[in-house]
């Protein structure tokens, strides 16, 4: 049975490490600037994806792995937003 093996780049951590500060320091100025709610927490909540994405596709090495693995990783994903939908919608309602 023959192997077949696949070479993939080895991704730029500190890059990657770079991205995730920016986008920190993006978060921490949307908490302290004077943002409506409704538009503050839909944004720190998207921010938020966006980085725990990055970690997941270059530190947990999701990005190289196959699909069935991917959609395991997805599902709770899915999950946590499907979740955090019910109250984000009940704060924006009673403002």
């Amino acid at each position: 049975m023959a192997e077949t093996s696949i070479v993939h780049r080895r991704p730029n951590y500190i890059l990657v490490f770079v991205f995730l500060g920016l986008l920190t320091a993006v978060e921490v100025g949307v908490a302290f600037i004077g943002l409506l709610e409704a538009i503050r927490v839909p944004l720190l909540v998207a921010l938020a994806i966006a980085k725990a994405t990055l970690v997941g596709m270059y530190y947990m090495h999701l990005r190289f792995e196959g699909r069935v693995l991917r959609f395991i990783a997805v599902g709770p994903l899915l999950l946590a937003i499907i979740l955090t939908l019910p109250p984000l919608v009940d704060s924006i309602s009673h403002h």
